[in-house]
């Protein structure tokens, strides 16, 4: 999901009709008088008891006007004090409903909620100011935002209708089209519907590879694309077990399949390498190599058929473990090229991080596959792998 800076004025002059928010921080209550019901002549007495209920003003920001609110909260902001760039584009929102400020503000208090990982609150300033089906700037924005925080809370479903109604709008530039498209699909993958993932980044993918200028869209979302497709391979190969006891033939049968679907899941991986995104490269690259590790340990660890006797078994195993060395070989160039393109482009993720401590493991691996066989088995390298 991509982020937008801090609104420090609103785009446009909008007409806006409001009501206040109900975190009133005041201690004055309104209404009329709550009325007694009548009492019986000849009924008991009733005394009903509450705990005390403290309300505190916040008498710092009820001193403040708009415009030293919004200043306070986009220095608060810039300073990374989002807690505090919270309270006072919120107190902004709720009391200054005429104030030129507003909108930004919504937006702005939205974001800090955002940046706290404050979900719900987040969703609250950003859903009054989002409009997915006409909406423009911040609205649109907004829209995206909403979006991004149900997929945060798991509402997958919900952020997938959201982010299709953008996607669906002809008026809109092709870039947020595509990236609202890229997004659903993503949702979609994540509430368990992974066909329906497949057409809808597919489509999108198709879109692209369609325009004459590359230039026209942001490369993020066609390499996020590329990527999540990859994942749908990812899944599929996981979902294939290597069981021995059900013999041989299934056993190479399940082998093979498991093969197919990660050079498949490698095709998207290395597509999304060369549509040339830093971010989604490192990512792509730490998960081809991920993948033939798990394929290495899999049949590392996977019992010799059941039809084998031990003789048999023990043969088996020491040609396996010549045979699937290259895949050790294989993750460690992977690996190493992920890294190197990483440092290059000066790229910083959960992906590299995890990418270093794989090549380390990998590497030590190999180490101690090598020293349990002649030098002569370790395999020389494809030449085939991806150049990140």
């Amino acid at each position: 999901m991509n982020g937008r800076a801090l609104k420090q004025k609103p785009v446009s002059q909008w007409w806006w009709v409001a009501a206040l928010g109900l975190a009133v921080s005041g201690c004055r209550t309104t209404g009329s008088a709550a009325r007694e019901e009548p009492r019986a002549a000849s009924g008991p007495k009733q005394e009903l008891h509450f705990d005390a209920v403290t309300v505190t003003a916040d008498l710092e920001l009820d001193k403040l006007n708009d415009e030293e609110l919004f200043a306070g909260g986009t220095s608060a902001f810039a300073a990374n004090d989002f807690q505090q760039a919270a309270r006072y584009f919120g107190r902004l929102v709720d009391f200054f409903p005429d104030s030129r400020h507003r909108r930004a503000a919504l937006y702005n208090a939205g974001l800090a909620h955002q940046r706290l990982k404050e979900w719900e609150e987040a969703g609250h300033r950003f859903s009054e100011l989002a409009d997915a089906a006409r909406g423009q700037g911040d609205a649109l924005d907004a829209a995206f935002r909403v979006a991004e925080v149900d997929y945060h809370l798991e509402r997958y479903e919900q952020a997938a209708t959201l982010l299709g109604t953008i996607a669906a709008r002809e008026d809109l530039p092709l870039n947020r089209r595509l990236e609202a498209q890229v997004q659903q699909g993503i949702c979609q993958l994540e509430s368990g519907a992974p066909d329906t993932a497949e057409v809808t980044l597919r489509k999108a993918l198709t879109t692209y590879d369609a325009l004459e200028d590359k230039g026209e869209v942001d490369d993020y979302f066609p390499a996020q694309a590329h990527f999540f497709i990859g994942e749908l391979y990812r899944l599929h190969y996981d979902g294939v077990k290597l069981d021995p006891a059900k013999g041989a033939d299934k056993l190479a049968q399940d082998l093979n399949y498991k093969a197919e679907l990660l050079l498949s899941a490698q095709g998207h991986y290395l597509r999304s390498i060369r549509v040339g995104n830093g971010y989604w490269a490192t990512a792509a690259g730490s998960q081809i190599g991920a993948l033939y590790e798990n394929l290495y340990e899999h049949m590392v660890n996977s019992p010799a058929p059941s039809e084998l006797d031990a003789s048999e078994a023990e043969i088996y195993r020491q040609e396996l473990r010549k045979k699937i060395r290259v895949l050790l070989t294989k993750s460690i160039n992977i690996y190493e090229r992920t890294l190197e393109t990483a440092e290059r482009i000066g790229s910083q993720s959960t992906f590299v991080d995890r990418t270093r401590e794989s090549l380390a493991k990998v590497k030590a691996l190999l180490l101690a596959d090598a020293e349990g066989e002649p030098a002569s088995a370790a395999p020389a390298s494809t030449g085939d792998e991806p150049h990140t």
